[in-house]
């Protein structure tokens, strides 16, 4: 009898998680936030950070029972599901918070003259801008990569209507987006 390893690995791995510290295997994990800079080791938003010596950031994290603990995670423990429904939540926060920034929140942390807060981040300061767009742009195609992985499980999207109030909030801005049209 021939045994296809490869296949039978990944029906035995099939929706088993990974704690993002330790690297347990189970089939639920605690996802949550936390700010101990130690997480931003493993944190996967954190993955192309420079200094992670005493990042205080709020990070969502997916970690064994133990690992939550050592981390202080304030998080729930939640199967392969509930685990990319929060990614999806927490993609789509960024998301806002990105857009909000391109159309409003630049204006209070930049030095910007009053006869210019009704320009556009572009117009004021074009490398910023990229900077922040292209940060936007990376999240999109993060957004679409959960997406996928909903359609491709046959589980329903969490709040569809979240995508088509983006993009119109995004092309109503003047700025393109990779969520639709």
């Amino acid at each position: 009898m021939q045994l296809d390893w490869d296949k039978t690995i990944n029906e035995i791995l099939a929706e088993k998680l990974a704690c993002q510290a330790c690297g347990a295997l189970g089939d639920q994990m605690v996802v949550g936030y936390t700010r101990e800079p130690s997480a931003a080791e493993f944190a996967a938003r954190c993955r192309d950070c420079t200094d992670k010596s005493d990042c205080d950031a709020r990070k969502l994290v997916v970690v064994c029972e133990p690992c939550a603990r050592v981390h202080r995670v304030n998080g729930e423990l939640m199967d392969e599901t509930g685990m990319m429904t929060m990614m999806l939540e927490e993609c789509r926060r960024n998301l806002e918070d990105s857009i909000d920034y391109l159309s409003t929140y630049w204006k209070e942390e930049t030095d910007v003259s009053y006869d210019d807060m009704q320009k556009g981040l572009h117009e004021v300061d074009p490398e910023l801008f990229r900077e922040e767009d292209a940060w936007r742009l990376k999240l999109e195609e993060e957004y679409l990569q959960l997406h996928r992985w909903f359609r491709e499980h046959g589980i329903p999207i969490p709040d569809p209507g979240w995508r088509s109030e983006y993009v119109e909030e995004v092309i109503g801005l003047g700025y393109t987006t990779l969520l639709g049209d």
